[in-house]
């Protein structure tokens, strides 16, 4: 399995701001086959080293991460997180347990 995890700093961090990615990001469940499983949460603390969103993805294999990168479904979100996101950072790992 993978697991697929992003942090983002958005340029406008108004709670409003940070809930509309979070639902970009939600508005992707059920419509890509290789997305196995999809989280995002908003950050509560506002300290200065935390990122304002994160996502999680999981994938039950390396190709199927590729296939989600470029899926139809995935391209507008990607579009919108261009536009709102100062800097992000992730992680793409295989499960280890």
């Amino acid at each position: 399995m993978i697991r697929h995890v992003v942090l983002y700093y958005l340029k406008d961090k108004s709670p409003e701001s940070k809930q509309a990615l979070a639902n970009q990001f939600l508005s992707m469940k059920g419509k890509i086959d290789v997305l196995k499983d999809i989280e995002t949460g908003v950050d509560f603390m506002g300290e200065d080293r935390s990122a304002d969103v994160s996502l999680v993805c999981l994938f039950d294999s390396k190709e199927d991460l590729k296939i989600y990168a470029d899926h139809p479904v995935h391209q507008p979100v990607k579009q919108y997180v261009k536009s709102v996101v100062e800097k992000s950072v992730s992680c793409d790992y295989e499960i280890q347990r």
